[in-house]
């Protein structure tokens, strides 16, 4: 009998300790401040999105933490990267919305993107994206094969990030004439040079924020849509060709989906390593119910941010395949888009 009593006394205070464990993770976030830090200068659509989400995500959290974005650009999104996976606290209260290639970022680029991509632990993704690369309207170039003959400049924020490493890509895929203008803080920007005629084109832009947040331009044929960069074309640019098919081989196209699987979570919600799972579970859940959230998305239509939304679970699924690609693919996804 005193063994019985023992060993049900034992078992309880078990159960008491899972279960004040999950209290103190459902109870952790009350009274908190939850810090985004988002990888681009404020203005374009990383800054928009992320600020979204910070206006609405608190709510769906036990404890109703308040969200603080932080704009923390530099080195084409690698700054807020490093930042977020080695100097941020790792109990849930450090997020970022980081560059959509950080997953395949420390294979370009070692000596600068010094961190394990897999280790990182998404929350989400306000939606998938299809990139685009335009061309000013003025400029009077009409499609790629333009290009064969007459050279543009494009805008980029840096060469190692998507929109340096895109036009370089379809330079050397195509032949087009494209020379890359680097140093502008965020999209944003390089929209407005165009604008300014300081540089011809932007390559790497939203396709869904440019339908969006910059659809007069498309109404007015302000700039003309000459490539778009994804695994599957978006449905509403049928007759606009896809980088895909300008694959020359089998390992073209592996290199290619190394390069655009990061597009099936465009907009990056990722929290730092090793924050208690419980944690990621109540973040994840927040996120979800968030993207389902009617005051979120009467905010999103009213800002023009379209909403497909891409749950932690499958961004890690896509973190996962990306780094089992072999040695092969990621050397030729590299010379595809090292600059030379």
């Amino acid at each position: 009998m005193t063994r019985i009593l023992a060993v049900s006394l034992c078992f309880g205070a078990l159960v008491a300790s899972a279960t004040g464990a999950r209290s103190d993770d459902a109870d952790f976030f009350a009274g908190k401040n939850v810090t985004v830090m988002i990888g681009y200068a404020a203005g374009g659509t990383y800054d928009a999105t992320a600020r979204l989400v910070s206006r609405h995500m608190g709510r769906h959290i036990p404890g109703n933490p308040n969200f603080l974005p932080q704009n923390l650009p530099g080195s084409g999104g690698i700054k807020a990267i490093l930042n977020l996976y080695s100097v941020a606290p790792r109990d849930g209260t450090s997020l970022g919305m980081l560059a959509r290639s950080y997953a395949v970022e420390p294979a370009f680029n070692p000596q600068m993107a010094k961190y394990d991509p897999a280790r990182f632990l998404p929350i989400g993704s306000t939606s998938k994206e299809v990139s685009v690369g335009v061309v000013w309207h003025a400029r009077g170039i009409k499609s790629l094969d333009d290009l064969q003959t007459r050279e543009i400049t494009a805008g980029a924020t840096g060469i190692i990030d998507d929109t340096g490493r895109f036009p370089t890509l379809i330079r050397k895929l195509t032949g087009a004439k494209i020379k890359v203008v680097t140093g502008y803080p965020g999209g944003n920007d390089v929209t407005m040079a165009m604008e300014r005629s300081e540089v011809d084109a932007r390559i790497g832009w939203s396709w869904g924020s440019l339908k969006s947040r910059s659809k007069p331009w498309l109404d007015e044929k302000k700039v003309n849509v000459l490539i778009q960069m994804a695994l599957q074309k978006a449905p509403d640019l049928p007759d606009v060709p896809l980088i895909m098919d300008f694959a020359k081989s089998d390992l073209d196209r592996k290199a290619l989906e190394l390069l655009f699987s990061p597009q099936i979570s465009a907009w990056p919600l990722v929290a730092p390593p090793d924050v208690p799972k419980e944690r990621i579970a109540i973040l994840r859940r927040a996120f979800d119910s968030t993207m389902k959230d009617p005051a979120f998305l009467a905010d999103a239509e009213k800002i023009q941010i379209e909403v497909d939304p891409v749950s932690g679970e499958a961004m890690q699924q896509v973190v996962t395949r990306i780094v089992t690609f072999d040695r092969s693919v990621i050397d030729r996804a590299i010379e595809l888009t090292e600059a030379k």
